[in-house]
């Protein structure tokens, strides 16, 4: 056991001195870290909300309006089936309290075929709701007396698209934050339709909530220029096959829109702010995929000399007129914008729409005076745990105490250099997690020296005594980790958050701390016996 190759001496020195130079980043500030050689490393563990500061944030998804948009999608999809089958209806209408669409067939001779049709409309959930007891198909299709077809959006249905509709909210609120250069922002489902948003380090707030909370559901209208705006809003009915939307463009309070939109958000494939060649305002440039550049050339070749609007999340902001046709597939819209409200638009259409509306359920701010003071106190926490443990090993073990604290110095390293590999996010739990490791890790020198001890009451020689010590602790060092290893990977599967955080750190640190102990200090062990030929274990 004190017999080192070569190979395996290189190794062990290279992860220890790999391990110092990757945490030394975190002595230095920003700026100091610039001035250091490029061959050195630079990255620096991330700090978390709770000692950076930032903005915790508890979103709900409007549950009501995901109902609403996908009764109105049963309701087409209804109206194309018995269309393309040429049956005849009457009554298509949506019941959002009741979750629910209802179609009356005119000719009793069809009801059976209509009934058959509308039922391959129902599709079997996939199996990934099964453990939780979730099976069946999504919709309900059942009929009954007069001709009248029901189709009943299920429970396990619902949960499906709730879950889908959280999951596609996630991805976009994470491409929103990102449009803000922080890192590690905690982006995370909680409970049936809620998301947790936790973003350190930023400072504009507000603008955050203002990205995020928008739906971001673009839309291109054609203008209705033969009805009464101000009648609609008078009266508040819209002629048939318009809609009153209100504006926010500065020229019009509301427009007269079709019903039918030209292109949708769903068409865009990028848009970039930028500025007007001529007026050098800040506007949006757009660009369609082949779909809706097709769609858009054609209708504005059309309707050359009519207005179109622009509809953000049911508001206009911009209402052009057509000069020429747009056959390129690109565009630009202009609204009276400031450079920030173009940036944070063009952040918007690029990541796409939410499904739903989110509403805020919880808002909480972190100063980042709170976090240095977080930060303050986990230093004085661990260096208070560190004096203690590296006190208590000197005293008990003597010079075996002053390997053991060397390994202990090279585990902490190494402990901060893989969190700064890894861009790990650092939290308060994560740093009570690096101190429980500081305890635990001399945990194996312990039973490595005690059994040294017995090998040497015993009569065996100082190698024979170093060397039994060593072999026979392995198999219970290797034992106490691995279980208390498992423990920690079932707290960061299960776990959220900072309980997340802390099952990082103790992770990592219980695989450095098998290191350091068992392989580190029999190293330096190995070195000092053959160095000194001892005559005794000065333990």
């Amino acid at each position: 056991m004190l017999h080192f190759a070569r190979w395996k001496i290189i190794l062990i020195l290279l992860i220890s001195i790999g391990g110092i130079l990757t945490a030394l980043p975190n002595l230095f500030s920003a700026k100091s870290l610039q001035e250091l050689p490029g061959w050195l490393p630079h990255n620096q563990i991330n700090l978390g909300l709770d000692l950076r500061g930032g903005a915790h944030l508890l979103y709900e998804m409007d549950e009501k309006e995901l109902v609403a948009d996908w009764l109105k999608d049963i309701v087409g999809d209804v109206r194309d089936t018995l269309r393309k089958e040429r049956i005849g209806y009457t009554g298509l209408r949506e019941s959002i309290p009741n979750k629910s669409v209802t179609v009356r067939i005119r000719d009793q001779a069809n009801f059976d075929k209509a009934y058959e049709q509308l039922s391959q409309l129902s599709i079997p959930l996939d199996t990934g709701l099964v453990f939780t007891g979730q099976q069946g198909n999504n919709l309900d299709v059942t009929r009954s007396d007069g001709g009248l077809i029901t189709l009943q959006i299920t429970e396990p249905g619902l949960l499906q698209r709730i879950g889908s509709a959280i999951e596609a909210s996630i991805e976009t609120v994470r491409r929103r934050i990102d449009a803000f250069g922080t890192t590690e922002p905690v982006i995370q489902r909680q409970g049936r339709d809620r998301i947790l948003v936790q973003v350190p380090g930023i400072k504009d707030v507000s603008r955050l909530k203002a990205l995020v909370g928008e739906t971001g559901k673009l839309t291109f209208h054609l203008v209705d220029t033969t009805s009464d705006v101000q009648e609609a809003q008078r009266t508040g009915k819209a002629p048939p096959g318009t809609e009153l939307v209100p504006s926010e463009d500065g020229f019009s309070s509301a427009y007269l829109l079709k019903a039918r939109a030209i292109v949708s958000g769903e068409n865009l494939v990028d848009a970039q702010p930028g500025f007007d060649q001529r007026t050098n305002e800040p506007v949006v440039t757009f660009r369609f995929d082949t779909a809706g550049a097709r769609r858009f050339a054609k209708v504005t070749q059309e309707n050359v000399g009519r207005p179109f609007a622009i509809v953000l999340d049911n508001k206009v902001i911009s209402a052009p007129v057509i000069r020429e046709p747009i056959l390129g597939g690109s565009g630009q819209i202009s609204g009276n914008f400031t450079v920030q409200e173009a940036n944070d638009l063009s952040v918007l259409l690029r990541s796409g729409a939410l499904p739903a509306k989110l509403t805020i359920l919880e808002e909480r701010t972190v100063g980042a005076s709170l976090g240095a003071d977080s930060i303050a106190s986990g230093k004085i926490a661990a260096m208070i745990g560190l004096a203690a443990v590296m006190g208590f090993i000197l005293i008990s073990y003597g010079l075996f105490g002053v390997f053991a604290n060397l390994a202990l110095a090279v585990n902490i390293a190494l402990i901060v250099g893989v969190l700064s590999l890894l861009q790990a996010t650092l939290t308060l739990p994560g740093i009570a997690g690096i101190v429980l490791t500081i305890g635990m890790a001399v945990d194996a020198n312990v039973l490595i020296f005690e059994r040294i001890r017995e090998e040497t009451r015993a009569g065996k020689s100082v190698i024979a005594a170093i060397d039994s010590g060593y072999s026979r602790a392995l198999s219970t060092i290797l034992d106490a980790n691995i279980t208390t290893f498992i423990a920690a990977i079932v707290l960061f599967w299960l776990g959220s958050g900072p309980i997340r955080g802390f099952a990082v750190t103790l992770s990592i640190g219980i695989i450095t701390s098998v290191f350091t102990a068992f392989t580190v200090t029999r190293f330096m062990v190995a070195q000092w016996v053959r160095a000194r030929r001892p005559q005794a274990v000065p333990i």
